[in-house]
């Protein structure tokens, strides 16, 4: 018999792992080395040869996922591609959201762009399709001639408004490819979704991955030869034909199967409710399934924004080869990796530990059982005395530190420990975060590691239930092999519920339909599913759904939309955000691998554990814990009260049978282990509340711009964890804390603090930073006692609390009272009755109250969601270990980091710097260290006295600020909280301009003064040269819209780093509208967004750039300047020197012109334009 052969493939980073079904039932399962050049060089094509050659016959078909697109987009080893964009938009993509990445780097590091080059074109389209500018093709010829006379060869087009207006996109397509650009990525084709900068990512993308695709994908197929037929998985869990297979959709090739495979797995033991915890040397990917697969519509990785439909699929940095280390105080547990080379210690290659000599250390792996592939000559078995001594390191590194003894077993165990909390917190952002009940799940494991740490895992989460297929260590191959073909398309719609959006829907249906019989689908087998995008109107969250009637889709999203974020508001109208037709058709390989059962396995011992052989377990052999289930490829740890089950077709079904342990019996003395595992523990909290605010809030400053701060307090204010959000919310919220805690509490108010309560501040008098945000706070009771034992709290900026101007940012203020309503210590939530009608009176009240109080209101409710998630959140872990051990590790986390600064303190000198702002104030500071005590003073006598503007700081300002500085210098990851300040004492001379009385002005404050102390500060130290200084604060609006935004410049160069262009720096991290969003939500046009070039200051070390930034008015409207560092330049630092100061002028329709100083205001008119040109930072060094 002439059989046939048709192949799953999975080729990742260090594995390929491959099953082969041949047309007569057999199989082969088959794991090579990726890269091999001595031997190979394809592995996919090496195990073809060899089932092939060892089995005889045909080959059918090739199924396969491949890392080849991911990894060029990591190594930035992709096409060298050029980007074709509308006159004005050249450096928006690099600019991007204008946040970093990394809050507390000195030196800010962006990710590398895709492009070599990029073109303008002169062409605009207007939000509502008027043609502004018309294509010049000539100047597009020119632009296109040049770059392909530079040798490029792929082309990415983004223009302005072209996923709705696509005909420059297209013409120019078309010109592209008449001069010979091999790969032209149009973003209409690629991604036909709003949103200009990640749509114009996601076609970079494309056309800088494609061609590197396409090569891969000739190669196979060249040596597959005639007859066979062959594709790829996407990233969308479904196949595509090899002619179909493209850049955007590769991404997540080969972990997408393996989301396939494990809903396969499941399925067939009736589990339609899964988490998939793949556990692999580096890391562990996490995913959710509850009937569905689960796809993102934008997703970021490797720095890139990507919209193509792909799985969610979360990665943490925990995998087995993490390196586990002591740092002098607590445990670590990564982000490192050993990799292959050397790996962990017990590989023989001089490694550190890891979490995997952790495993051996303690038995959970049995090295005579392990691949002796070690040592020099490739031929040893795993080195438990070198992953021992390692250990031993570490109890010797505790004992010098800490005069506390732990033996091996309880270092490895504790390492291990923090490792699972790390995995379950990936487990937990995916599933518990939002709104899924983990207990009604099963664990679905696979991955070389998963199933040593599956129980762990899953007792922390409270699942009691774990699966794990025969073929757990080649999953992905396995869901490559089942997956059928798909092809998915989208566009935006916008358009409110009820609009008929029958047509639109047809077309993409008739779109994916005819992609997907284009390769070779039977048009019978075909299956249509139509889905929308749904949101609430003003939010940018959305919910897909598939599509039903009017009617029945508003209840789903409503139904949707409160058990994700707790809430839902009926009122608001709904709004199809965009449209999804999914076209499936093909089918998959045969799934019923064999999996004889055995005759029944006898136990062995290794240490404290029985030990069974997966092969030899017979049909419903049970396993009772503690006990090690071995096979060739990985080994499962049944912890005691679990009990593993061999079911029909070879998979280990894992359940509970005694009852988790209620609470942890753990000491509130300080462990090193304990330590690091509330940090995390605490942090999760902070940001899994600015998780719920962001999917929550509709209001475009806290949802988009990520203008918001959510944080941990202990029963006396201080602060513990804070989301790193903005930091200058950082220092200040614990005195609103306390402002609290001094009115109300022990019944000082004759109320007190009561359960069910929230109280709500902007008073910046009393804790707060300035009016527009405002904090809502919430005590938490963990014991019984009647004194809150912690707060949490959730401050964002509201685009509006009235005052003078539109916006709340007045230039001009001279009193807080034309700044808008200031709230103090108020009720919001009144033992769990929210005070709504109140709060609206409150919001309506005074000379110039609130615009829009209803929008005010409507942030103020996700506040509360995101506090209540938060009480949520330490209330089970409270449970879990006590509210006397948790209350304790906050003092300890408190200590931890006062420790850490003290350190540092040691290395810093003395230092003094006086920085000058445009409006003639002086912020002066002098460090002093006293090397002994390990403490500093940070001395602002000298500062210049309140000020009758508006640059006033409150004195919560200066301390977020220099708790900013303390932790940026600070090299090590340390948690951030109030710690970080006790070995520093702030001197604020009273009245002086960081030190005011009430009723001074202080909207300036808090955004442009708060960027001095912080430039001032660093300066002192002399290692990092001013940035900006400022936050660029603009502001229109008139009685319909109001608008905030705060625009990026140049960071300052320092003692090793140039200074980066264009991002955002210090006390500020907000992002920007999408250009496109922004112009179809307001009546204004984004004319130009450019890098600043030559802005920085030179020197040995370069400053960053500022940018320029071009808005012109179709409404009459007021727009504002809140701004410094238009007179007084950005500093250079040790001889470096200064940076171009900022600049702002209006250009009227009529042509003249009209300069602006720091502070300004202007009655915009249709036609209007107001640029902006932000200053850059400071150089360091002398040039050479």
């Amino acid at each position: 018999m002439n059989r046939s052969w048709s192949f799953a493939i999975d080729r990742g980073g260090t594995f390929t792992d491959v099953i082969a079904t041949s047309s007569d039932g057999r199989q082969r399962i088959l794991k090579l080395l990726s890269e091999r050049p001595d031997r190979y060089d394809d592995a996919a094509l090496e195990a073809i040869r060899q089932v092939l050659g060892e089995e005889g016959g045909t080959l059918a078909s090739v199924r396969m996922g491949t890392t080849v697109a991911t990894n060029a987009l990591l190594e930035r080893k992709g096409e060298r591609t050029a980007l074709v964009t509308t006159s004005g938009f050249a450096d928006v993509l690099r600019i991007g959201t204008q946040a970093r990445p990394e809050i507390f780097a000195r030196h800010i590091v962006l990710p590398t762009m895709l492009y070599s080059a990029v073109a303008e074109v002169p062409e605009r389209v207007a939000a509502d399709g008027e043609v502004l500018v018309p294509l010049d093709e000539p100047k597009a010829q020119t632009a296109l001639q040049a770059l392909r006379e530079q040798g490029f060869d792929s082309l990415a087009i983004i223009l302005m408004h072209g996923w709705a207006y696509p005909a420059h996109e297209h013409r120019l397509a078309e010109l592209a490819r008449a001069m010979g650009f091999a790969q032209v990525s149009a973003s209409r084709e690629v991604a036909p979704l709003i949103k200009f900068v990640s749509r114009g990512d996601t076609t970079v993308a494309d056309a800088y991955l494609s061609p590197v695709l396409r090569r891969y994908v000739d190669r196979v197929a060249a040596g597959l030869g005639d007859g066979a037929e062959l594709s790829f998985m996407q990233s969308n869990g479904g196949l595509a034909a090899a002619t179909a297979f493209r850049g955007k959709d590769a991404i997540l090739s080969g972990p997408a199967g393996g989301v396939v495979g494990m809903v396969a797995a499941g399925a067939a033991h009736g589990e339609e409710r899964l988490i998939g915890f793949d556990m692999g040397g580096t890391s562990t990917d996490v995913s959710h399934y509850a009937g569905q697969l689960e796809l993102a519509e934008e997703s970021l990785v490797a720095g890139v924004r990507v919209r193509a439909p792909m799985m969610q699929i979360h990665t943490v940095a925990a995998g087995g080869g993490s390196v586990c280390r002591f740092d002098g105080m607590r445990f670590r547990v990564g982000p490192e990796s050993a990799g292959a080379q050397p790996g962990p210690a017990c590989y023989r290659a001089g490694g550190p530990l890891t979490v995997t000599d952790c495993n051996l250390v303690l038995g959970r792996i049995v090295p005579e059982l392990f691949p002796a592939v070690f040592g020099p000559n490739g031929d040893q078995p795993l080195d438990r005395a070198a992953a021992l001594a390692r250990v031993e390191d570490v109890a010797s590194a505790v004992q010098a530190a800490t005069g506390k003894h732990l033996t091996t077993v309880e270092i490895a165990e504790g390492f291990l420990a923090i490792a699972n909390e790390n995995m379950v917190a990936a487990i937990r952002k995916i599933s518990v975060a939002r709104g899924h009940d983990v207990g009604r799940y099963t664990l679905a494991c696979f991955g070389g590691a998963g199933g040593q740490h599956a129980c762990a895992v899953a007792d922390r989460l409270g699942m009691e239930r774990i699966l794990i297929h025969p073929l757990a260590g080649v999953l992905s191959a396995f869901g490559i092999g089942l997956a059928e073909r798909k092809v998915i398309r989208e566009r935006s719609w916008r358009q409110p519920l009820g609009t008929s959006h029958a047509e639109a829907l047809g077309a993409l249906t008739g779109e994916a339909r005819e992609a997907l019989e284009a390769q070779a689908v039977a048009p019978d087998s075909i299956r249509i599913a139509e889905r929308a995008r749904l949101r609430l109107e003003g939010s940018d969250t959305s919910i897909e759904l598939p599509v039903a009637g009017q009617e029945a889709l508003a209840a789903d999203f409503h139904a949707v939309h409160r058990q994700r974020f707790g809430y839902t508001d009926e009122g608001s109208p709904v709004i199809v955000e965009a449209l999804v037709a999914e076209a499936v058709g093909g089918s998959g390989l045969p799934t019923a691998l064999a999996h004889p059962a055995g005759p029944g396995a006898e136990a062995t011992r290794h240490g404290d554990w029985s030990c069974y052989q997966r092969d030899a377990l017979s049909e419903a052999q049970q396993v009772a814990g503690p006990a090690l289930i071995l096979d060739a490829s990985s080994t499962t740890v049944v912890e005691p009260g679990w009990v593993a089950e061999r079911a029909h077709d070879g998979t280990l079904l894992l359940s509970r049978t005694q009852p988790l342990q209620a609470r942890r019996t753990i000491g509130s003395e300080v462990d090193p282990v304990r330590l690091e595992i509330f940090n995390n523990l605490f942090m999760a909290v902070a940001e899994e509340m600015g998780v719920a605010l962001q999917a929550t809030a509709t209001s475009v400053n806290i949802k988009e711009r990520l203008d918001f701060s959510c944080a941990l307090f202990d029963a006396q204010g201080a602060l513990i964890a804070n989301a790193p959000h903005i930091p200058v919310h950082l220092g200040s919220m614990g005195e609103s804390i306390r402002t609290i805690i001094d009115a109300r509490g022990d019944r000082r108010d004759g109320r007190g603090i009561r359960r069910g309560d929230a109280y709500l501040l902007n008073d910046p008098y009393r804790g707060g930073t300035h009016l527009p945000d405002i904090t809502v706070i919430m005590p938490l009771f963990l014991d019984e006692g009647e004194a809150p034992t912690a707060f949490v709290a959730a401050r964002g900026h509201h685009a509006d609390v009235g005052g003078i101007a539109p916006g709340s940012m007045p230039p001009e203020s001279r009193s807080i009272t034309q700044e808008g309503v200031l709230i103090d210590n108020e009720l919001l939530v009144d033992e769990g009755r929210l005070r709504e009608a109140e709060m609206l009176a409150l919001l309506g009240s005074g000379e110039w109250p609130v615009r829009r109080p209803d929008r005010n209101m409507a942030d103020l409710k996700a506040q509360l969601a995101a506090c209540s998630r938060g009480a949520d959140m330490l209330g089970r872990i409270a449970a879990d270990y006590g509210a006397q051990v948790v209350t304790a590790y906050m003092g300890h986390v408190l200590a931890n980091a006062e420790e850490s600064v003290r350190r540092m303190l040691g290395s810093l000198d003395d230092g003094a710097f006086a920085y000058e702002m445009d409006n003639g104030a002086v912020v002066k500071v002098a460090i002093r260290v006293d090397r002994a005590a390990r403490s500093a003073v940070f001395d602002f006598t000298g500062t210049s006295p309140q000020r009758p503007d508006n640059f006033n700081a409150p004195r919560a300002i200066a301390r977020a600020a220099s708790l900013y500085v303390v932790r940026t210098l600070m090299d090590d990851d340390i948690p951030l909280n109030d710690g970080c300040l006790r070995p520093v004492s702030l001197v604020l001379p009273d009245r002086s301009m960081l030190s005011p009385e009430y009723p001074a002005a202080v909207v300036a404050g808090n955004v442009e003064t708060s960027q001095v102390v912080t430039d001032a500060l660093f300066a002192a130290t002399g290692r990092l040269a001013p940035s900006q200084g400022t936050m660029n604060n603009f502001t229109f609006g008139n009685a319909r819209h109001q608008y905030y935004e705060t625009i990026a410049g140049g960071s300052g160069a320092g003692t090793d780093h140039d200074g980066t262009d264009a991002v955002q720096t210090h006390m500020t991290n907000s992002r920007l509208t999408d250009p496109e969003i922004l112009e179809t939500r307001l009546p204004v046009r984004l004319d130009r967004f450019a890098i600043r070039r030559g802005s920085g200051g030179a020197g040995a070390h370069k400053g960053g750039d500022g940018v320029v930034r071009e808005v012109t008015f179709l409404e009459p409207m007021r727009a504002n300047i809140l701004a410094n560092r238009r007179r007084i330049a950005p500093r250079g630092l040790a001889g470096g020197s200064d940076a171009l100061p900022g600049r702002n002028w209006v250009e009227r329709a009529d042509g003249t012109v009209e300069e602006l100083t720091a502070t300004g205001k202007a009655d915009m008119q249709p036609g209007d334009r107001f640029i902006i040109e932000t200053p850059g930072g400071g150089g360091f060094g002398e040039c050479p």
